[in-house]
């Protein structure tokens, strides 16, 4: 049982909020969480202010500006800067203070466009980044490495989680700045309501992802806080991967849209294949537990039931 001052950096977001869940389920009372109006992550005096008054012992970083492929084309120096300045300045405030413990949430964006799969953990840094979403992960290894090298130098338990595309409550449904998932997940659903014959979707529909339940990443961050001696850094996902095409007639099944699915080859694929290896974290006990289908039903009926944010937001910042 985790029983400490626990702050979760982006409770806001879809990660930061699946975190404070999950803790409050367990019953830790001593949940610390901040906003941008009272605590500016980009701003290094706002957090070393709030890391000498509060005094947190373990730290959840889940604060990103994050989006899907337009996002990060349109936006990259915003990507780059604002994770940046995050990241560095969160990682070094609670060094400074004494943090026991702070995981640090990445992307596994981070890995090479051309990493062989399934993705280790020892890829990283081997081969070029996939273009579209560079800055994003490079800010995201940049936060990675300092935290290895802050373990290394100053023997602190700093460490990182990288999580696979992530779904569930609490997500992003803007029509341009989400991610794939819940970008189908919106059009499908307006299709339907709309009865359009037709919904496209961008790309070739060749590429794979992988998709994890926020929630089920809730629990690893939990589970990976109560290791002794987690490694410092480790995949989160499921090992399993799916065609964007085959993702997208499965959401629209889960939807109820019955007209037609083009794909749109003007638009840009990304990254061709992304399946992360997670054998490294299940050999320290976890694994994920939510089933796909049920659980993009799950998300489907939270959509529906108007628990969604970012609708007319051009950008995340949790």
């Amino acid at each position: 049982m985790i029983q400490k001052r626990i702050y979760v950096a982006g409770h806001r977001g879809m990660v930061g909020g699946a975190v404070v869940r999950r803790l409050q389920k367990m019953g830790v009372s001593q949940i610390l969480t901040t906003d941008r109006t009272t605590v500016d992550l980009c701003r290094q005096n706002d957090v070393e202010a709030f890391f000498a008054a509060q005094r947190p012992e373990i730290v959840v970083f889940a604060a990103a500006k994050v989006g899907g492929i337009h996002a990060n084309n349109t936006y990259p120096a915003q990507f780059i800067y604002d994770n940046l300045a995050m990241a560095s300045n969160t990682i070094h405030a609670a060094y400074q203070s004494g943090v026991e413990r702070f995981l640090f949430l990445g992307s596994t964006c981070i890995y090479p466009r051309m990493a062989p799969q399934p993705i280790q953990e020892n890829s990283l840094l081997t081969s070029p980044l996939e273009e579209t979403n560079e800055a994003y992960a490079l800010a995201k290894i940049a936060g990675l490495k300092m935290c290895q090298f802050y373990r290394r130098q100053y023997g602190v338990l700093f460490h990182s989680a990288m999580p696979t595309n992530l779904y569930g409550p609490g997500d992003n449904y803007h029509p341009q700045d989400s991610h794939v998932l819940p970008a189908l997940l919106r059009r499908f659903h307006e299709a339907k309501t709309q009865k359009l014959p037709i919904v496209s979707v961008w790309g070739s529909g060749k590429p794979r992802r992988e998709f994890l339940h926020v929630d089920d990443l809730a629990a690893a961050i939990v589970h990976l806080l109560q290791i002794d001696n987690p490694p410092d850094w480790v995949n989160v996902g499921t090992g399993v991967d799916i065609s964007i095409a085959d993702l997208a007639h499965l959401v629209a099944e889960v939807v109820g849209y019955q007209g037609q699915i083009a794909f749109d080859t003007s638009k840009p694929d990304g990254t061709p294949v992304k399946r992360t290896d997670i054998g490294l974290i299940q050999q320290t006990g976890w694994s994920p537990q939510i089933d796909f289908r049920s659980g993009l039903q799950n998300t489907y009926a939270n959509f529906l039931s108007g628990h969604v944010r970012g609708l007319e937001t051009k950008l995340q910042l949790v």
